[in-house]
């Protein structure tokens, strides 16, 4: 169960954030090319900088708290999936 740990976090974060969208009519959902655009920016330069730290073995993940699947230059997919969901967790809080 502990490879799951970051997903599930990630999942309780929507979790919290989501209702937000329908229960105040937020309607940023509905607007994907305005959130993308919203997203993009921090995607390329926060998912850049984990690449280089884990270049420079600055910066690691523990195998443990991930399901082991990893894109090239050794960032697990939760992570990439972080630098998706907490700005649009933010964005709707």
């Amino acid at each position: 169960m502990r490879h799951w740990t970051y997903l599930i976090l990630l999942l309780a974060c929507l979790g919290a954030a989501v209702p937000l969208e329908i229960f105040f009519h937020l309607r940023v959902l509905r607007r994907p090319r305005v959130l993308i655009v919203a997203l993009l920016p921090a995607l390329v330069v926060f998912l850049g900088w984990d690449l280089y730290a884990i270049h420079r073995h600055q910066w690691s993940y523990d195998p443990r708290r991930t399901v082991g699947v990893t894109l090239p230059g050794g960032v697990p997919v939760e992570e990439v999936l972080f630098f998706v969901v907490i700005p649009i967790c933010a964005v709707l809080t």
